[in-house]
């Protein structure tokens, strides 16, 4: 069973930054794509960042310039560097993975239980 686990979300003011932090546990075999998605109240959960392995990182419009996703492929973990964050920014985040657990299986998407951003005015 894999599960990830996300840490990192705070209240913060408009302006500052914080580091958002996701580890898949359990049975990885290999990780296709990690990422960050989002979704503020009364929206659509919406695509902030994703990183494939070996391809290019994609990152929504409104945070370009402002987010930095990375990896750590020895610990599956990925992390989201947010800075200049602003009060459109407030939303629960939530990691994204698609990975397999054996060579024999098709990759599968797992998503984190979410993590609370604030971004006070």
């Amino acid at each position: 069973q894999v599960q990830l686990v996300e840490s990192g979300g705070a209240l913060v003011q408009a302006g500052g930054s914080l580091r958002l932090s996701c580890a898949a546990s359990g049975i990885v075999f290999s990780i296709n794509a990690m990422g960050w998605y989002r979704q503020a109240p009364g929206k659509q959960r919406e695509l902030v960042a994703t990183l494939p392995s070996g391809g290019s990182t994609v990152y929504a419009d409104s945070v370009k310039g402002r987010f930095t996703i990375s990896r750590d492929n020895a610990k599956n973990t990925v992390y989201l560097q947010m800075n200049s964050l602003k009060p459109e920014d407030t939303a629960v985040y939530y990691c994204n993975a698609q990975l397999t657990t054996s060579r024999w299986l098709k990759a599968t998407t797992y998503w984190g239980q979410g993590t609370q951003v604030t971004v006070s005015s």
